[in-house]
């Protein structure tokens, strides 16, 4: 497994936000993470990526158990971060915001403007001077150039026309795919996540309320309506 977690609790302070979460997740597959808004999903998120300190629990990456909240280390095991505002240097280039994250191995310009098209005749643009949807490519590119063992995207769609995340998503399956990361996707599209994701988590006030294969959680709405509301269905669907 490219990825597993165990047993963890995450939150701000002493306060704990998200409890007893248990993933495994293998090099090349999508993990969709979904759940109302409030429910412990970037916490999740910035914990894994060593942004929070845990307050209980692991983290591995290939077997290798991660140090708690230290963000660097984090990144050197391959674990990569696109957070939803995308933390982009507005005042650079496309090209600068890529050149400064490169890491040896990670995706070259080329392979960026072939996965990315948009960007090509942006590539001398301020970041700042972008559309939403470019920001969010860029932000994604700038990701893939650190060679992601494990990729996280925080809301991809946040603030984008429904049009672009239809162009978008299908990129994260394609990510997976072909650089055989490992990809846990945090989606308020929750039927376009669906479509693009092996598995899929709902996460309701910090507890994990349904897991199982995207493909069966999709097939049965009403299940998964019970899970947005906290409905006792955690049990695995697959």
């Amino acid at each position: 497994m490219s990825l597993q977690v165990r047993h963890l609790v995450a939150g701000h302070g002493k306060v704990a936000i998200v409890r007893g979460i248990d993933l495994d997740a293998p090099s090349g597959s999508v993990v969709a993470l979904l759940g109302p808004n409030g429910a412990g999903k970037t916490t999740l998120m910035m914990t894994l990526a060593g942004l929070l300190p845990s307050q209980g629990g692991t983290v591995s990456v290939g077997g290798q158990r991660l140090a708690d909240g230290n963000a660097e280390k984090a990144n050197r095991a391959g674990l990569v971060l696109v957070p939803d505002n995308r933390a982009l240097f507005g005042s650079l280039t496309v090209a600068d915001n890529l050149a400064i994250a490169r890491r040896r191995g990670g995706m070259s310009d080329k392979d960026i403007r072939e996965l990315f098209p948009s960007l090509q005749p942006r590539w001398k643009v301020a970041a700042g001077s972008l559309s939403g949807g470019e920001q969010q490519m860029l932000a994604v590119a700038r990701a893939l150039v650190q060679k992601p063992k494990v990729l996280l995207i925080d809301e991809m769609s946040m603030g984008l026309a429904p049009v672009i995340v239809e162009k978008l998503l299908p990129v994260v399956r394609h990510i997976a795919d072909t650089t055989g990361a490992t990809v846990i996707l945090v989606e308020q599209h929750v039927q376009l996540a669906l479509e693009v994701a092996d598995q899929a988590i709902v996460l309701v006030h910090g507890e994990v309320t349904l897991r199982g294969g995207a493909d069966e959680i999709r097939s049965d709405p009403a299940r998964l309506e019970a899970a947005y509301l906290g409905g006792d269905v955690a049990a695995t669907t697959s």
